[in-house]
């Protein structure tokens, strides 16, 4: 089954341009197909988080917020896979599999699964590779003053405001027939 449709455009392209820093990974490259692991237990993987290091943000930043959406879903809005708000400052790497309570008070919200925390990349199986774009925005406020409730719709909409820098990584995954 191969889902004919235009490439979606990158999330980022369609936001007021901010500047950027550096964003790497030991677990997940851009362009590169991801390991299993990092997918969804429905698509077989482990759920698990990949390691994420930043620097070079601006020094006005007060927090961070991490996200990694799909805009290839085949949904018309994409799909939503991670959205931790508040990391403080201090952090600039997560490791693979991060635990929230290991991060100062930093919460993430719902994602498209329905579940809170890292949702892995499942892809319908035989489509193209999906782009999953991670992120991180450095943010100009301690607190994104959002509820454990928001929607990354939500959360988006208040980093429009608050994002100083933002830095991505897009690594692809893809479920052969």
């Amino acid at each position: 089954m191969s889902l004919e449709r235009p490439i979606a455009p990158d999330p980022y392209e369609l936001l007021p341009t901010v500047s950027s820093f550096n964003l790497t990974s030991d677990d997940v490259h851009n362009g590169e197909p991801m390991e299993a692991r990092y997918a969804h237990g429905s698509a077989g993987g482990e759920n698990v988080s990949p390691q994420l290091a930043w620097s070079g943000f601006p020094d006005a930043t007060k927090s961070f917020v991490v996200t990694c959406f799909d805009p290839d879903a085949p949904t018309g809005s994409g799909f939503w896979h991670w959205v931790l708000v508040d990391v403080p400052a201090s952090v600039t790497e997560l490791p693979t599999g991060v635990k929230e309570s290991d991060l100062g008070g930093a919460f993430s919200i719902r994602n498209d699964y329905g579940d809170t925390g890292y949702g892995g990349a499942a892809p319908p199986p035989g489509d193209r590779p999906h782009r999953y774009v991670f992120a991180v925005h450095a943010v100009d406020v301690e607190r994104l003053d959002v509820g454990k409730e928001a929607s990354p719709a939500f959360v988006g909409f208040n980093l429009a405001f608050h994002t100083l820098a933002r830095a991505v990584i897009r690594p692809t995954y893809q479920i052969k027939e």
